[in-house]
């Protein structure tokens, strides 16, 4: 216990020295604007919503980028539909009298048990026959709340899933250290999503991005709270890793929607959540997602990018 606690005191101490660096509490929330009312998504000095374009660079910030893909251009993992299927992770406001149900987890030492307010209808990641991650996301501007699962099925009135968290949308919550959540990192995964509604109709998303590589370190960077490699590899990142575009970087060229990410990128840079793709950027599934737009993101190398310091790396809980 006193070690947790000592980890626990080192991290708030550098979160308070970044946020000395960025200045909390000059950024705003993100905000959804949803028919049951508009909620922030998480206050203004949470680490999703703070800016890292001031912060040092990580000193083992090339030998990441060498890891994941020098010459790999980033890769927008959202949009509209592909061969029937539609792009990116969903999610679905709910009101704060929709009926919650209990879940069964895989991963039940490291869930949050609910109940949550699943529904005949709820939109699954990759749709309800897919394999892959299965995420739901479910929110409630009213109570101001945040459910997120991993691998959902539905067993005739049953409800499974691999993992699952509920989130605070008014606090900055950390999942207990080695805790997973619906994501590998430990981490929500909403805060992290490109929405259409930021960048189509607002043109400018006010918080870091979400994004996964294929090998990743046995550890991770508070706020994240959970690795998920065996490999002690120094050169492989950690999960909870920020990585930003470089200030140099002309976003100008690029089309309205994938300049919009760009300029993020450049201000609010991206957290590494979990394994997947080399630099794909997550994003909610919409319609009016233009395709080509988005591709133009492709443009963006590995060697655009550089990781920043925002903290220790935890790589042992004992």
């Amino acid at each position: 216990m006193r070690l947790v606690l000592r980890l626990l005191q080192g991290f708030t101490a550098a979160a308070l020295m970044w946020c000395a660096d960025v200045g909390c509490g000059g950024e705003s929330s993100p905000v959804l604007k949803t028919e049951h009312g508009d909620v922030a998504v998480f206050p203004s000095d949470s680490p999703w919503n703070q800016r890292v374009d001031q912060l040092p660079v990580h000193p083992l910030s090339k030998a990441y980028i060498d890891s994941i893909g020098e010459n790999v251009g980033m890769h927008p993992d959202f949009g509209g539909v592909y061969e029937g299927t539609p792009i990116g992770i969903p999610f679905d406001v709910v009101a704060s009298d929709q009926a919650k149900v209990a879940v069964e987890f895989d991963y039940a030492d490291e869930s949050d048990r609910g109940p949550y307010p699943l529904f005949d209808g709820v939109r699954i990641e990759g749709e309800p026959d897919a394999d892959g991650d299965r995420h739901v996301i479910l929110i409630d501007p009213q109570e101001k709340k945040l459910y997120e699962l991993f691998y959902v099925k539905r067993d005739g009135d049953s409800w499974k899933a691999g993992s699952g968290a509920i989130w605070d949308l008014t606090r900055n919550q950390r999942r207990p250290l080695g805790w997973t959540s619906a994501d590998a990192a430990g981490l929500p995964i909403f805060p992290g999503l490109v929405r259409f509604d930021e960048v189509g109709e607002a043109g400018e998303i006010n918080h870091a991005l979400r994004f996964t590589c294929e090998k990743t370190r046995r550890a991770f960077i508070p706020p994240a709270s959970h690795w998920a490699s065996d490999s002690e590899d120094e050169h492989l990142p950690p999960m909870g890793l920020r990585f930003r575009l470089r200030a140099d970087y002309d976003v100008s060229d690029l089309p309205p929607q994938a300049r919009a990410v760009a300029v993020a990128l450049q201000r609010y840079g991206m957290i590494l959540a979990d394994n997947g793709g080399n630099w794909f950027i997550s994003g909610a599934h919409d319609n009016r997602w233009n395709d080509d737009d988005l591709h133009a993101l492709k443009r963006i190398k590995g060697s655009d990018l550089e990781a920043v310091n925002t903290g220790k790396t935890v790589t042992s809980l004992k």
